[in-house]
């Protein structure tokens, strides 16, 4: 992640994105490079308009936040009625099929 920080704040700085920038960010904030990762992400920005892909992001739909623990335990002790209804429907059903096959054999 601290390599698209990296980036960004490159991009931020109005400096141009390239290895030996992004190299000198990254060590500046105290993280050991990995060479490979950043010619990757050099290679995968190349013809990317940045500002133009977070204004798209801006506008993507955001991932649903965690519901709280309360709303959690309420959601997990309904689910667990409704597993208890569906036993019960079930067992209730096989005393019946049960109940049919004795009067077979009377």
């Amino acid at each position: 992640m601290e390599y698209i920080y990296a980036a960004l704040l490159l991009h931020s700085a109005k400096k141009e994105i390239n290895e030996e920038n992004l190299k000198a960010v990254l060590e500046a904030a105290g993280v050991e490079v990995d060479e490979a990762r950043v010619k990757a992400l050099v290679s995968a920005l190349e013809g990317i308009d940045i500002d133009e892909a977070i204004s798209k992001a801006a506008f993507a739909p955001v991932a649903a936040a965690p519901q709280p623990a309360a709303a959690t335990a309420e959601a997990a002790a309904e689910e667990k009625k409704e597993e208890e209804k569906k036993e019960e429907e079930e067992e209730k059903a096989e005393e019946e099929a049960l109940e049919g096959l004795g009067a077979l054999f009377g």
